[in-house]
């Protein structure tokens, strides 16, 4: 085993390591426990609405990248955790769907990265709408615990988080009309 597959993963958010009250569950069954749950998105699919409706403000959808955002938008009002999934580092779609959950549905739960959340990734997820990250990557959680979150101090790209106010290049941080 390497050490990367030791270390369980540790919720950090930009103000620092928390407990997670939230755990993974691969069936519906984890809803009888009466804790909070993320569940697949065929999973939560298949839930009746009022097991939905009954259990909303403890039920979470992680949606791999290859599934689509259009599966979740009609529900986003009822979901209080949105979790997308990196499951290798070069897999970026789940970045734009961050980006789309805040600024095209202006959805306001939570937005969490889970699988392979790298130290050089973190700045980005930030900017691009993710407010927690589950890391696991021993470089990673090293840095962090010295909160040293790295990123580039400087970008042109518009992103879900307010950037600096008028000035330098305000007009590439303005959104297409």
């Amino acid at each position: 085993m390497t050490e990367q597959t030791i270390n369980a993963p540790r919720l950090w958010t930009p103000s620092g390591f928390r407990e997670d009250g939230w755990t993974h569950a691969d069936s519906a069954e984890a809803l009888e426990s009466n804790a909070a749950v993320i569940l697949p998105l065929p999973v939560w699919q298949a839930l009746d609405a009022e097991t939905k409706a009954a259990n909303r403000d403890r039920i979470g959808v992680l949606l791999a990248p290859g599934e689509p955002l259009d599966a979740i938008v009609d529900a986003l009002s009822s979901l209080p955790l949105v979790a997308l999934s990196f499951p290798a580092f070069n897999d970026g779609r789940s970045y734009s769907k961050a980006e789309l959950l805040r600024c095209r549905h202006g959805f306001k739960g939570a937005v969490r990265a889970c699988g392979q959340v790298l130290v050089d990734q973190i700045s980005h997820m930030i900017r691009t709408g993710f407010d927690e990250l589950e890391v696991s990557h021993p470089v990673a959680l090293k840095r962090l615990e010295e909160g040293r979150a790295g990123g580039l101090p400087l970008y042109y790209q518009p992103t879900a988080k307010a950037e600096t106010p008028e000035g330098k290049y305000a007009w590439r941080r303005k959104p297409a009309a």
